[in-house]
Parts: C-alpha cells; structure tokens; sequence
C-alpha cells in the first residue's frame, strides 16, 4: 500500500479547503490534516480492515480505496476519522457481497458460520472479530496473555496460574472482569450480541 506520508515534502496547495491544510475536526479536537490522519490512524484501520475481509491484501486496496475517497470529499466531511470506520465498513460489505460466490466466502460458511449465512450476517462477525482484536491489542501485556492462554491456548485456570505465577482464584476474576470491559468497548464500539 503507497503511504500518503510520501506527499508530506510536496508544497502545500493555498487553497483552504485543501486536505494538505489543517482543518478543524469534530467534537473539539485539534486540527489535523489528511497526511497527519493516515499516519496516525494507518495501523489501527488496516487491523479493523483486515478483521472485517480476513484478508491483509485486499484490506490494504480496501484502506487505501478510503482514503482515497476521504481526499476527494475532504471539504464536505466535518469528523474524517469517523467518516474513514464508517466508508470503510461500507466499502468491506461492498467487496463481501460481491465475492460472496468465491471459494474463500464460501469456505468460512462450512467452517461454522454458518450453511446460509448472509454476507451481512458474516460481514458482522468479522467486524466483531476485528474490533475485539483491536480492543485486545489495547490491553496491558499481562492481560493479553490471559486471554491468549483461556482463548487462543484453550489452557484450564490451573494450568495459566502455573505459567503466570497468579493464583487460581485470581486467574478466574482477571478474566471475568476482562470479558466484561471487552464488551462494554465492543457495545461502545455499536457491536451488540446475539443477546442485544
């Protein structure tokens, strides 16, 4: 994917609804520019991308499509970081619904997403999936490899209480209240369960 940062040596253009100038953002935040959003938001959007398509290659054409679109309408948009999440989801429906009839679609229904899933439907869980990689990426180490030894590793609390040194009792609470916080940032993330 061709970084953006690349234009930062590029004269500035004088018009002031050029995305290269500082413009206010919404909600009371600092000005920023289109440059100064991709850097500071490249990795966190290609991660959400990629949990959405479950492809690194077509997140990156994805990610780079929508900041495309983001310098094309830059005058019009008043939160561009929003504007980025939200185009981007649209465009990750987009690329399911349009492939749905492929092998790789086609595969992750048989694996447990179900025989007739709708790609809306799959689009959802790998939104959630995504957004609860970016949630356990923002954890402390510590807390990672707990869930990364309940989750991932399938260990018992016994057997992460050996590796960490924690006690048992104290492995179960961590991860209760771990699980918690995790949904509470995916219900503030508009993820809700199949509970509501």
């Amino acid at each position: 994917m061709k970084s953006l940062a690349s234009n930062q040596d590029s004269p500035q253009r004088t018009d002031p609804r050029s995305p290269l100038i500082p413009l206010p953002m919404a909600s009371g935040e600092s000005n920023t520019t289109l440059v100064a959003l991709f850097e500071a938001e490249e990795s966190r959007i290609l991660g959400f991308a990629t949990g959405l398509v479950g492809r690194r290659a077509v997140a990156e054409e994805l990610v780079q499509e929508t900041f495309v679109r983001l310098h094309q309408v830059w005058d019009q948009v008043d939160n561009p970081r929003a504007w980025l999440y939200r185009s981007l989801r649209n465009l990750a429906a987009n690329h399911l619904r349009d492939r749905r009839d492929e092998t790789e679609l086609d595969e992750k229904r048989e694996s447990g997403s179900g025989e007739n899933a709708l790609p809306d439907e799959v689009l959802g869980r790998m939104e959630a999936v995504g957004t609860m990689r970016l949630l356990v990426a923002e954890m402390a180490q510590e807390d990672r490899d707990l869930i990364r030894f309940k989750y991932e590793e399938g260990l018992k609390y016994r057997e992460i209480s050996e590796r960490t040194g924690i006690s048992i009792g104290n492995v179960g609470f961590r991860l209760h209240h771990l699980l918690k916080s995790l949904a509470v940032g995916l219900r503030q993330a508009g993820i809700e369960g199949s509970r509501g």
